[in-house]
């Protein structure tokens, strides 16, 4: 790791007075994978990016949604970046991580201020989210994203920009998504021994949303479900906004060790009938197709594991519906109704096993399809498909928002208060306005 570390000064050196490049990095169960982009990879006419560097590798020390080996994680993380920097031609100082640890969640904060004589302004909407965020205290909790859901300006809600209207009061909806204090340490440090700075942490199905949704499915409603080696989460969009954040520890990795446990098989020969048989509905000729598995131990004695590929979906397609079954009942029980009509949006490395989207259909009953990272049209074939979703969506974020009302550094060094809302200076329009109401009001 010695070679990491030399990298990172040498960025840091380079890069004052520049724009510096952005690494994106998906820390998984099943993967790690790395994406760059350059200063000139944003494309502002078309809102696409270009990624300059992309890899990936096979995950080492993260299972059951933590990190239960720092070495082995640091180890696997940085060869994902050093990876992908050769491919890009740039070191990266740092990283914004998307990973499935820390049982991330959501939860809505209100706040309502009253209003003088002069229109609403800047700072009416500053004392509005320093109110809600004094509401927001999450103990044992990090907060990762604080975003503005909807204004009201005397009880009439669906107000996007307040400022200049009238009223006595003003109210606000705030949604916080926060992960385990415990798990961000444990990322922090494992980042360190990688000799990467930890520059933010985000939901992946809320980035997922943002490479693979269209302008239209945000408007209109719709939820996005990354499911993956470890878990399976869903970001519920609506008027533009994120609405809703749920996560569940399970993913692809438990069905391949239903797999391994249902045939009595190898780890290994179950990931691979899965990856090449696999299917969680029912297809032709399946009863009469016979399949085969490396028998589980080492003893050579043993003869392969034949199995007919109708055992296989008896295995897999339990699993893949309790999961999608659990997370719909999660939704409702939050209390985050969809517009008929709504769709699901799959992604993820789990959500390409055959029959997934069908059952996604038949467990929600409405239109599901597979999300790619639309929006980053020249990424080559082996990182263009669900299962880079997220990777791709932390660029696509740092390149055109949501901003957010606290600022990723303030996130990263230390629990939220009232004091870290956005401040408002004395001076002329462009002056006070804060930066994140500039860019999404």
């Amino acid at each position: 790791m010695a070679g990491r570390a030399d990298k990172t000064v040498d960025n840091a050196k380079g890069a004052a007075g520049r724009a510096p490049v952005v690494a994106a990095l998906d820390l998984g169960q099943s993967k790690v994978a790395c994406f760059i982009m350059k200063p000139d990879g944003v494309r502002h006419a078309d809102r696409t990016i270009r990624v300059a560097g992309a890899s990936h590798v096979q995950s080492r020390g993260v299972k059951g949604g933590a990190i239960v080996s720092m070495d082995d994680a640091a180890q696997a993380i940085g060869h994902a970046v050093e990876r992908a920097e050769r491919a890009a031609g740039a070191p990266v100082s740092g990283v914004v991580v998307t990973t499935a640890i820390g049982q991330m969640a959501s939860h809505r904060v209100q706040a309502r201020v009253s209003l003088g004589a002069n229109p609403v302004g800047d700072a009416d909407l500053a004392r509005a989210i320093a109110m809600a965020l004094a509401q927001g205290r999450l103990p044992n909790r990090r907060p990762i994203h604080v975003l503005p859901i909807a204004w009201s300006v005397d009880g009439a809600r669906g107000v996007h920009d307040p400022r200049a209207m009238h009223g006595g009061s003003l109210g606000l909806d705030l949604l916080v998504v926060s992960m385990a204090e415990s798990a961000f340490s444990s990322l922090s440090h494992c980042l360190e021994l990688a000799h990467l700075d930890l520059q933010g942490v985000v939901a992946a199905p809320m980035v997922s949303s943002l490479a693979a949704l269209e302008d239209d499915e945000m408007d209109l409603g719709a939820v996005c479900i990354d499911m993956g080696g470890g878990s399976t989460s869903a970001a519920v969009w609506g008027g533009r906004s994120l609405l809703h954040i749920e996560s569940l520890n399970v993913g692809g990795d438990h069905v391949t060790a239903d797999i391994a446990r249902g045939l009595s098989t190898s780890r290994a020969g179950a990931e691979r009938l899965k990856t090449l048989h696999g299917s969680a509905m029912a297809s032709a000729n399946e009863d009469r197709e016979m399949l085969e598995a490396p028998p589980r131990g080492e003893d050579p004695s043993s003869g392969p594991v034949i199995v007919p590929r109708a055992m296989l979906k008896t295995v897999i397609a339990p699993r893949v519906e309790e999961t999608l079954e659990l997370l719909r009942d999660r939704l409702r029980n939050a209390g985050v109704g969809l517009e008929p009509g709504a769709g699901l949006v799959l992604t993820g490395g789990a959500s390409q096993l055959n029959g997934v989207r069908e059952l996604a259909v038949r467990v929600f009953d409405r239109p599901v399809r597979l999300g790619k990272p639309q929006r980053a049209p020249h990424l080559a074939d082996a990182a263009s498909g669900p299962a880079f979703c997220s990777a791709a969506g932390i660029l696509l974020r740092a390149a055109y928002g949501p901003r957010e009302a606290v600022s990723a550094r303030k996130l990263m060094s230390r629990q939220i208060t009232a004091a870290d809302a956005p401040r408002v200076h004395q001076g002329n329009l462009v002056a006070r306005a804060a930066g994140w109401l500039r860019e999404n009001l």
